[in-house]
């Protein structure tokens, strides 16, 4: 059975570094998905996914993500997804999980704000860097409600000491995701 990492937080959090570093150590066969890359692919007509008029658009790439996932899994793959998967977009995993008979996690890097306006703003200039995007972003992965014990504070973790935690959170089985 194959199993899915969704690896996610606000923008600047350290989601593809930790999910590279995640990938490239894994012991079974293993893709790393970024989200990101769909997005990007779309030349015309991209609305930024966190400005008004985007959700359609964010749906139909989450469900692109969702296939491509899927894809993977049943060939045999483990996949590392990262990217920005709230809560208000699991549904489509969720779904997708149940049917295709693989485990999920769910694993949420949220460092403080400081260190989030501080890691994004350092970022290239193709990358987010906008304070306020980057705020409202991290406010958006504030309040997880019942999904709270999936997120990890990141804020004093460098990347590889990030990412032995993600692997020793998916080892334990504590951040599965019930589908």
């Amino acid at each position: 059975m194959s199993e899915v990492l969704l690896l996610t937080g606000p923008c600047g959090s350290g989601k593809t570094t930790v999910a590279r570093l995640v990938a490239t150590g894994a012991p079974r066969p293993t893709m790393h998905l970024t989200t990101d890359e769909y997005y990007r692919g779309i030349r015309t007509g991209f609305v930024a996914p966190y400005l008004p008029g985007s959700q359609r658009q964010n749906e139909v790439v989450i469900d692109a993500v969702v296939a491509t996932v899927g894809a993977y899994a049943r060939g045999g793959y483990d996949v590392v997804v990262d990217g920005i998967i709230g809560p208000w977009f699991l549904a489509p995993f969720r779904t997708a999980a149940a049917q295709g008979e693989w485990t999920m996690s769910y694993i949420v890097l949220r460092p403080d704000l400081g260190t989030t306006l501080r890691r994004g703003q350092d970022r290239p200039e193709s990358e987010l860097t906008d304070a306020e995007a980057l705020t409202g972003m991290h406010q958006a992965f504030a309040d997880l409600g019942e999904l709270e014990r999936h997120a990890i504070d990141t804020t004093r973790l460098d990347a590889p000491q990030t990412a032995a935690e993600v692997r020793a959170a998916v080892a334990a089985g504590t951040h599965l995701l019930s589908v």
